[in-house]
């Protein structure tokens, strides 16, 4: 990271003047009533729309640089856009516009004995920083949340999507100036290059929090040298553990499913694990179908043993294990039981999702009472360790750390509380 210092006066003030009129703006979101940031709302999905033919051509731009660039496959893949994305996009805004908005909610309420009647209330955070890499539709989905929750937002989305985003937040920016909000809701800082993301991490003065979305090297640099306040979404090293139990079509769905679905994203499966009891009843036929949808198996003879005869194993290295290969690819494992994927699980493990394939309640139970991560399944893809998916409309990212938010992060946890006293004189004796 580049000192502050050492980077140019210019985009010292320009990101500053950025995060102080975001600051400027947060304040007024904080007084603004539902009706008001869901009108907002209403205006950014009508506005997506209405322009969705000029946020392809700026993709495509990036795509096309993106390649020259030799951009890998899953890079490329979460930087696309196309009419059917930015439908889905959205979509998901007019999801969050249906969702309860949190602000002014009571978490605790009670009359003290002397007359004070307590409030814990929540309320907005403040202004949201984000800094994120080659993910466009994640533009829409911090500024959504953070609008819908009271925030506002300054977003670094990196050179890859750079006329992507700039597109995006050009139109996002209009259309809440549209409904009687700030324009200043919704900014972007792609223009002041990596120095930018520097001086938006030592902004404490007018940033509340920061949220790096991306690779372990990006999330690793802001969470070290951020001096605003960092909320880690870590990477998905994502383990699925077939227990001796499972059903040969279940466990063949599931594994399929997580690996395949999307295998760009960070909730898919990166290691199967697969009690060697169950090993010659379901393995062959998983193998059989991850060959057939392309997917490169690491493992080893004994994995290997249990393959078609014209599929290819790739000798498995200690380095596989902890790997999010964001591809398709995926480390195979036999285990001697529940114990053994346990262990390794909780050696390899980045925190984020994990799953066990089984009919036995009590291995069940053990698994997820075991397991330390954001979100643990039983019997379900790896792929609904999602926002959208788990209700939430949309995600600002999925925490795995364990202070104030974990898992994926919606409006809730894009607020924070405030204690309220009501009185009518008391002093304190």
């Amino acid at each position: 990271m580049t000192a502050v210092s050492e980077i140019h006066p210019k985009t010292v003030r320009g990101v500053t003047r950025v995060a102080r009129n975001a600051k400027a703006a947060a304040g007024r979101l904080a007084t603004s009533s539902t009706a008001e940031k869901n009108a907002a709302l209403t205006a950014i999905a009508e506005a997506l729309r209405a322009n969705s033919e000029r946020i392809v051509k700026a993709n495509d731009a990036d795509i096309a640089a993106g390649t020259e660039a030799r951009m890998s496959t899953a890079l490329l893949d979460r930087l696309r856009l196309d009419g059917d994305r930015i439908e889905a996009i959205a979509a998901s805004v007019e999801t969050v516009i249906d969702l309860a908005d949190p602000v002014g909610n009571i978490v605790v309420g009670r009359t003290l004995p002397n007359g004070i009647r307590l409030t814990q209330t929540r309320v907005p955070m403040g202004v949201i920083g984000a800094i994120y890499e080659a993910r466009p539709n994640v533009t829409v989905d911090i500024a959504i949340l953070a609008l819908k929750s009271g925030n506002a937002s300054v977003l670094r989305g990196g050179s890859a999507a750079a006329q992507s985003n700039a597109e995006i937040i050009s139109i996002l920016r209009k259309a809440v100036e549209s409904a009687g909000l700030p324009a200043d809701t919704v900014n972007g800082i792609d223009q002041y290059g990596r120095e930018g993301a520097s001086v938006l991490m030592n902004a404490r003065d007018y940033v509340d929090l920061l949220i790096p979305r991306g690779g372990a090297e990006l999330i690793s640099m802001v969470v070290q040298e951020s001096i605003v306040p960092v909320i880690e979404t870590g990477i998905g090293n994502v383990h699925m553990f077939v227990d001796s139990s499972a059903t040969v079509k279940t466990a063949v769905d599931l594994v399929l499913n997580s690996k395949t679905h999307r295998p760009s994203v960070c909730n898919s499966l990166e290691t199967l694990l697969v009690h060697e009891r169950a090993a010659r009843r379901v393995l062959p036929k998983i193998l059989e179908r991850l060959d057939s949808a392309g997917v490169v198996v690491h493992a080893d003879t004994d994995v290997a043993a249990l393959a078609p005869s014209t599929m290819k194993i790739k000798r498995v290295s200690r380095r596989d294990w902890a790997k999010e290969y964001l591809g398709l690819e995926l480390a195979v494992k036999l285990v001697s039981g529940i114990d053994e994927a346990i262990e390794h699980i909780r050696a390899y493990s980045s925190g984020h999702t994990e799953v066990i394939v089984t009919k036995d309640l009590d291995n069940a139970e053990t698994f997820v009472t075991a397991i330390d991560a954001a979100a643990v399944g039983v019997n379900v893809s790896t792929r609904f360790t999602d926002g959208g998916e788990l209700g939430f409309g949309a995600e600002v990212g999925i925490s795995t750390q364990k202070l104030h938010a974990r898992g994926p992060m919606g409006l809730e946890q894009l607020t924070t509380t405030k204690w309220v006293m009501m009185g009518n004189g008391q002093i304190r004796e």
